[in-house]
């Protein structure tokens, strides 16, 4: 059995602590405060995000970095992207080079474009600069899994000994871990798809019927892959579990952040009232301006992507939006 440390008290960092746990390994879960720490172990849940769902006796809450990443196996990294980066600068000299570091954070870095593992070394860089980072991503509803139903992941690194190791520490009869070569891949799949379910939960708030819906994920994949490849991905892995996968998943599932998104901005409401309402953070609203901005850059075409940016930054409605891309000149598929 492995030693794991996760830093983040969100849902998914929650709900890959509890269910490492329940395979016998041992997990520390890393919160934000002394107080934050009281409160969880309190409780022996996370009743903010996934309530009803109570800790295994495995796991330790704490806010110790050194208890909770000391002689870890491997590290998982479950924060939001906005934070990644000051996350890793506070944990950063506790993580040492035995240990394999794990992404859990679908995201771009809004200010720089920077890809989850990007960031990671970035401010790992002279400290643990050798440590392997891996990137998890898939269609992976928390609030599915924390209930035991089966589902599948991708673990990406080009270092496949690391990539192995994450595998074989995570993989279970419910939880179903492949590994993956193509990071840039994984992570702009699980990344991107957020821009789409944002669409596609607009589709379904405007009741569009599922032949539009269907067109659309299609045509989003077909923009996320576009973007991936342009960034370095294999187009191969657009059509794996990080991209049409998570996409399916995220479009489709009434659990999804970002498909709630899409519903609430059908119904009139502004991104302002939006972010002041949710507790979660659903990645897509950033990731669709970095996304846009990486698209300029790289002279990738993104109709889509660029419509959901106005709609949610500029003000422009749904049904500008839809009406503006459905008048798009045809071109060939």
């Amino acid at each position: 059995m492995a030693t794991i440390g996760v830093v983040g008290t969100t849902g998914w960092g929650t709900t890959l602590a509890i269910i490492t746990a329940r395979e016998g390994h041992t997990v520390r879960l890393l919160a934000r405060s002394d107080e934050e720490a009281a409160k969880l172990r309190l409780a022996n849940e996370n009743s903010r995000y996934l309530p009803g769902a109570s800790f295994h006796p495995a796991m330790r809450v704490t806010h110790d970095p050194m208890e909770a990443l000391g002689g870890v196996d491997l590290t998982i990294l479950a924060v939001p992207s906005n934070t990644l980066r000051q996350n890793v600068k506070d944990v950063g000299e506790y993580i040492d080079n035995e240990t394999v570091i794990v992404s859990a954070v679908k995201g771009l870095e809004i200010e720089t474009g920077s890809r989850m593992s990007e960031v990671i070394r970035q401010e790992l860089d002279g400290s643990s600069s050798s440590t392997p980072i891996c990137a998890l991503s898939g269609p992976n509803l928390a609030r599915e899994i924390i209930r035991g139903k089966l589902s599948s992941t991708v673990v990406a690194s080009p270092d496949e000994d690391a990539a192995k190791k994450a595998q074989s520490i995570l993989n279970s009869s419910v939880f179903r871990v492949y590994t993956n070569t193509d990071i840039i891949g994984v992570e702009l799949g699980g990344a991107l798809k957020n821009i789409i379910a944002i669409g596609a939960g607009i589709c379904d708030g405007l009741q569009m019927g599922d032949n539009v819906k269907a067109a659309f994920m299609t045509r989003g994949l077909v923009e996320v892959a576009r973007l991936g490849v342009a960034a370095g991905a294999r187009q191969m892995t657009m059509a794996g579990l990080a991209g049409m996968g998570d996409l399916i998943a995220t479009c489709s599932s009434d659990l999804s952040r970002n498909h709630q998104v899409g519903l609430l901005l059908s119904r009139g409401r502004t991104l302002a009232e939006i972010r002041s309402e949710m507790h979660n953070v659903a990645e897509g609203i950033n990731t669709t301006a970095a996304a846009r901005a990486m698209a300029a850059e790289l002279g990738v075409e993104m109709p889509i992507t660029d419509v959901t940016y106005r709609v949610l930054f500029e003000g422009m409605s749904v049904d500008k939006a839809v009406a503006e891309l459905m008048g798009r000149a045809p071109t060939p598929e």
